[in-house]
């Protein structure tokens, strides 16, 4: 079997110092895009041939201090007529040995361009001023074009999952909604929340924090504003009193079937419906697509991605890096993109 590794491609970085990190892939509207961070800048890069290989990146702007590392960092959205690009950004790093870089007064703030035109900051989505300084947060578009946000918030006391709506493509913004709180006072500090459109409104996923355990829940929306009471997803849990700093992911059939995956311990996990959960052997940082075939997945194991697409019996080495990113493409194929190296790699997935 030939290995994956020799159909990846490169980018490289274009700023001494400066790796680049995280990336976001997006593909919609007869388009494929990623963006992703280096140091304190957003970049942004094009495909036009379904992922085959990539335009030179885009600068789209050079903040004080940008969240990045550890699932932080842009997000990337495809509309019929215009790109938006969202990142916690801030004018300066937080001090302190525990502040990781992070802003001291991240705001979740949006950038726009007309398709083939320049960027430029469309605002914050956030109401309440640095409170989404903590990085982490997910964005998607509905079938109108409908972009809905969340984040994890800090404007209170321990750490909630709060959201906004965008009816005109991300240049205004909803009065922030409370999507979930805690009973014990917090969700998970700092893990990832994933987002999706389905055909009956929006469905959010985060890791929450309740007895002691670090499980991932569930909940929906039909109109953003109003969330049904969360569940939790899978029939174990995992008793750890620290944030593994790892949220999953999750997908959506069309016929509104769920199928997530996630990290407990040292495994990783898959839920499919009507199905108990399937560890998918040690691991971390799992990224999870629908493609034509069915379900693909990538994971971290020992400084090394692995997939396994739906034709494979077992997972197969991708390359050297970690925190893999999945995207479907229109013509049934996945795209993944991973960070290692200083560079970012990216491979179609048949």
């Amino acid at each position: 079997m030939i290995p994956f590794l020799l159909f990846a491609i490169s980018i490289q970085p274009v700023e001494e110092g400066a790796p680049l990190r995280q990336p976001q892939l997006a593909a919609s509207h007869g388009m494929v895009a990623m963006t992703y961070g280096a140091g304190s800048s957003i970049y942004f890069a094009s495909s036009r041939d379904g992922g085959r290989s990539f335009d030179a990146p885009v600068k789209v702007e050079t903040v004080g201090a940008l969240a990045l590392g550890r699932h932080r960092g842009p997000r990337l959205v495809i509309l019929r007529d215009s790109l938006v690009i969202t990142a916690v950004a801030g004018r300066s790093v937080a001090p302190g040995p525990h502040a990781h870089g992070l802003p001291d007064n991240g705001d979740l703030t949006v950038w726009r361009s007309r398709k083939g035109a320049a960027w430029t900051r469309a605002g914050v989505i956030n109401d309440a001023p640095g409170a989404a300084r903590e990085g982490l947060h997910a964005i998607a578009a509905g079938p109108d074009g409908t972009l809905f946000a969340v984040w994890l918030d800090l404007r209170g006391k321990g750490t909630q999952l709060y959201g906004a709506m965008s009816k005109d493509g991300g240049m205004t913004w909803s009065k922030n909604v409370r999507v979930y709180s805690s009973p014990d006072g917090t969700i998970c500090q700092c893990c990832h929340p994933s987002l999706a459109f389905d055909g009956s409104g929006i469905r959010v996923m985060w890791r929450n924090a309740v007895d002691g355990s670090r499980d991932l829940y569930m909940t929906r929306s039909a109109d953003g504003v109003h969330f049904e009471t969360a569940h939790k997803l899978g029939g174990g849990t995992w008793k750890i009193n620290a944030c593994p700093m790892d949220g999953g992911g999750f997908v959506v059939s069309n016929e509104g079937e769920v199928t997530s995956a996630w990290r407990r311990g040292e495994e990783v996990f898959m839920l499919g419906p009507g199905r108990a959960e399937q560890s998918l052997g040690s691991g971390k940082d799992v990224a999870i697509a629908r493609g034509k075939d069915g379900v693909y997945l990538a994971w971290t194991k020992e400084g090394t991605v692995w997939v396994k697409t739906p034709g494979d019996a077992a997972p197969r080495a991708a390359g050297a890096g970690g925190f893999a990113n999945l995207v479907a493409l229109a013509d049934g194929a996945v795209l993944a993109a991973w960070e290692g190296g200083g560079a970012i790699h990216t491979l179609r997935l048949p």
